[in-house]
């Protein structure tokens, strides 16, 4: 049997999708169950989803079928199976496709040298695909200069950084260089020291003492808009 929060979820689920033909985001069915964080959501779409009674569509963040309900959510009458479960009939192919799950997540400004990270915090946000992050915090800055061109990463993008204080060699991350100046970089190790190489040739690699680097994040994408 279900859970009552289960129920109330699939619930909440079917009914949006008979309504819109749109499954609600992570933070409407967190609101619509009283839950204090997203990750409760998770847990239920998790055990609904290994029970086999919805289904996360491929290629889309967050969107979800309903497969089959609780009998008691159903309001036909079609013939009973295990576990006190009916199946549903598949949504027609008319029915608009849902729509990917969106999170807003804080946008820092520009990340140029001489600048800390702490000075380009704003409380401007930036939507963002929730395919494109992971888990963990995030935050936004948006690309000044042609350092890390050859890394595909371009003026005026924006790079999507995770929260971490911790990074492997090879990783981009930004870096905080003597409480000073923030930039965006791969890090490598050797003989001690912390380099920061830039993926443009027309850059030499920073080199500096462990203890004058502080890693802010790495990065876990990037936006671009066309004009």
């Amino acid at each position: 049997m279900l859970t009552r929060k289960q129920h109330e979820l699939i619930r909440f689920i079917q009914t949006r999708l008979e309504e819109s033909g749109v499954s609600p985001s992570f933070e409407e069915m967190k609101e619509a169950l009283d839950l204090k964080s997203k990750s409760g959501v998770h847990r239920l779409i998790s055990a609904l989803e290994e029970r086999g009674f919805i289904r996360r569509l491929p290629n889309r963040a967050r969107a979800l079928e309903v497969l089959k309900q609780p009998e008691d959510v159903s309001t036909k009458s079609p013939a009973r199976s295990a576990d006190n479960v009916v199946a549903l009939k598949r949504p027609e192919p008319a029915r608009p496709a849902p729509a990917n799950d969106v999170i807003e997540i804080p946008l820092h400004g520009k990340i140029a040298a001489g600048v800390p990270i702490e000075a380009l915090e704003t409380s401007a946000t930036l939507p963002v695909p929730a395919a494109l992050l992971g888990s963990g915090e995030h935050f936004a800055l948006e690309v000044s200069g042609d350092s890390m061109v050859e890394a595909g990463i371009f003026d005026g993008d924006y790079a999507l950084v995770r929260k971490t204080d911790v990074a492997r060699d090879g990783e981009i991350v930004v870096a905080l260089v003597r409480g000073e100046e923030a930039t965006l970089k791969y890090l490598r190790r050797e003989n001690g020291r912390v380099r920061l190489d830039p993926a443009n040739a027309a850059y030499e690699p920073q080199i500096y003492d462990p203890r004058e680097v502080l890693i802010q994040g790495k990065l876990a994408g990037l936006l671009r808009r066309y004009h």
